[in-house]
């Protein structure tokens, strides 16, 4: 893999959902002085970077997406020294670190939101949010039919008789960024950051910010956003959306880009952006904004060959035009895990508007078996790729939490109907064979947030360890190769002509991928010697459901 090219095009990122990844202090909630902890085994695996979901000041209405204070972090997770140590020491073990940013919105108790509440209606501290008066007679309506990603309206009404607008929780109301305080106070928050030695951050919800300044009804569609932050539909050509990916919000990222480039050592910015096609999402990595976005196409494929390959032609011919690399990714903290997506007899394509929905139960070793080709598939396509924390140990969703457990505001906003995202947010098995499973240390204080399945104990870090058959020394060859070999990481693909229901490509110098997503075996190419497989290839057979990797 080339070593000349900025880090960020060919890095494997790693997620880490921080209230799930490692708990250091025995509270039961993964903190700071967990991610310290693991550092170690992180270097091992062989990951570039680090991703931490919002560890900011919040009342965790939504799990730390309502930040109240973006300059500090929450007790919950530790202190503002411990996150510059574990920076300086993520360094040191050669490991770079993203945070979240949270720029659509703020927590209802963040100080600008309390002194917006406070002025009153047509104040200038109310400028920095979107606050409206109601329609109707005696102003009782919303000011217009938007909905929450989180269900319900997207308008709460206060006492004075002013609607302010949250397209998610209405603890996270959303800010007008047509305002130049705001735009200044991102910036200022960047710099903050990135003068304590972050790498870059992920923006979250980066394809909402910026509303219609009419604020008009939603255009006719089929339905409510179904996942958080997405579009409500992603039709074949862009349809102009009065709150979703506005052109205007460019301006903001060309603005941040400068900001990234005031620092030394290629700061970088990934865009969770969702956009109607991918020239829409090509927009936000041109030159002079974004250096790259999460790729959900990839994400929300089918397990077919024709359109598994279609989204990577797509994404690479998109991205390429402006001279961005491809970002793919299988898992994240927003959606089912792909082992139990996969274990299911039928995997169709899903879309914002026909989400995945589970048919039956899954059948965990088609599911592991499947995840384990999707993993040497994603790690040898062109481009990065993100790892969510707990895939290199094949977890599955655990889909029969209790109800009395489920914290997602989305259960409790969608009237008990829609179970939400803590499926795939249970803390993650290190070690032993029964719960905290090393998650917590031995003398915890209380249980893990979410509780674990009984059965992780054969899961764990420690239970995989040295087991060459098992998913993590999978992930660890995998991305050892990945670095070692010339043709892997960045760069282009060449497809090679395969029977219906197989992806072949190869990679100069010297490298083949096979994916065989049929019901059938098939013989191998030519070939000098398997580097990895995803299964036993037995008599230059490679079996359905599997993957491959050659040198040739």
């Amino acid at each position: 893999m080339s070593g000349t090219a900025p880090w960020w095009r060919n890095a494997v990122i790693y997620q880490v959902y921080i209230r799930s990844f490692a708990d250091g202090n025995g509270d039961g909630v993964g903190d700071i002085a967990g991610i310290r902890s693991r550092l170690p085994y992180l270097e091992a695996l062989g990951v570039d970077a680090i991703w931490i979901n919002p560890w900011y000041k919040s009342p965790m209405a939504d799990h730390g997406y309502d930040v109240a204070d973006y300059r500090a972090i929450d007790p919950l997770f530790g202190t503002l020294a411990e996150a510059e140590q574990l920076i300086e020491e993520a360094h040191r073990h050669g490991i770079r670190v993203i945070p979240d940013i949270v720029p659509n919105h703020t927590s209802d108790q963040h100080a600008w939101f309390q002194a917006a509440l406070a002025a009153g209606p047509g104040s200038p501290e109310r400028a920095r949010y979107v606050f409206r008066p109601g329609r109707g007679p005696d102003g009782a309506e919303p000011p217009n039919d938007w909905v929450s990603c989180f269900g319900g309206p997207a308008w709460t009404r206060l006492s004075d008789g002013d609607w302010y607008l949250h397209l998610f929780a209405p603890e996270q109301p959303d800010l007008n960024w047509e305002h130049p305080e705001v735009r200044a106070e991102f910036e200022s928050v960047l710099r903050f950051w990135f003068s304590r030695g972050v790498d870059g951050f992920r923006i979250d919800v980066a394809h909402g910010l910026v509303k219609h300044p009419e604020l008009p009804d939603l255009p006719p569609r089929p339905g409510p956003p179904a996942l958080p932050g997405l579009p409500q539909e992603r039709p074949r050509q862009h349809v102009d959306h009065p709150h979703w990916d506005r052109d205007e919000v460019h301006d903001i990222y060309r603005a941040w880009r400068k900001v990234a480039d005031e620092f030394p050592g290629d700061r970088c910015f990934v865009a969770e952006a969702w956009a109607d096609t991918p020239e829409r999402l090509a927009a936000y990595v041109r030159g002079d904004a974004l250096h790259t976005a999460f790729n959900f196409d990839f994400l929300m494929s089918s397990w077919h060959a024709k359109d598994l390959r279609a989204v990577v032609d797509d994404s690479l011919g998109m991205l390429g035009a402006v001279g961005a690399p491809a970002t793919w990714v299988l898992s994240n903290h927003d959606v089912m895990r792909h082992t139990s997506r996969y274990g299911r007899t039928t995997v169709r394509r899903w879309t914002v508007n026909e989400p995945y929905r589970p048919e039956g139960p899954p059948d965990v070793e088609l599911g592991t078996r499947r995840a384990r080709a999707a993993a040497l598939l994603m790690l040898a396509l062109p481009g990065g790729a993100y790892i969510y924390q707990g895939e290199e140990l094949g977890l599955p969703e655990v889909e029969d939490l209790p109800e009395d457990v489920l914290q997602d505001p989305i259960w409790e906003r969608s009237g008990h109907t829609d179970r939400g995202r803590d499926g795939c947010r249970v803390p993650i098995p290190w070690s032993g064979r029964t719960p905290p499973y090393g998650f917590s240390p031995q003398d915890a204080s209380a249980a893990p947030w979410l509780p674990q399945p009984e059965n992780w104990g054969e899961r764990s870090v420690e239970g995989q360890t040295g087991d060459e058959t098992s998913m993590l020394e999978l992930y660890r060859g995998a991305l050892r190769l990945r670095r070692e070999h010339p043709a892997l990481g960045d760069g282009a693909l060449t497809w090679i002509d395969a029977p219906e229901g197989l992806l072949a490509f190869r990679r100069g110098p010297g490298f083949v991928c096979m994916v065989n997503l049929s019901a059938e075996a098939y013989r191998l190419p030519d070939h000098v010697s398997v580097l990895l497989a995803s299964g036993t290839v037995e008599e230059g057979l490679l079996a359905p459901d599997e993957a491959v990797w050659l040198s040739v």
